[in-house]
């Protein structure tokens, strides 16, 4: 027997660097990153990058219209922060 990862690891949709995320965004968006990158002091490029990663992976989403849409219509299922934190807890992951 073989053990297979329920969400299968594969290249990311984004990758984790300027590049790859303004590729991902587009028109406006995009010179939107750039100019806040741009603006960014040094200590403060990778929290620009970050947050924008994860527009980034949002605006790629295959699913992204049925939970944007899920979200709109109140519909979708939500978590406590304080439940998330347990579980990172429990997994041994860092709580930031």
């Amino acid at each position: 027997m073989t053990a297979e990862p329920i969400h299968p690891h594969g290249p990311e949709r984004v990758p984790r660097n300027a590049e790859g995320i303004a590729t991902a965004l587009s028109g406006e968006r995009r010179m939107e990153f750039y100019r806040e990158l741009l603006a960014a002091a040094p200590e403060e490029a990778e929290g620009v990058l970050r947050r924008w990663w994860c527009e980034a992976m949002l605006d790629t989403d295959p699913s992204g219209d049925r939970l944007t849409a899920a979200a709109l219509d109140g519909t979708l299922p939500t978590t406590a922060a304080a439940d998330l934190v347990g579980r990172r807890r429990e997994a041994g992951l860092p709580v930031e």
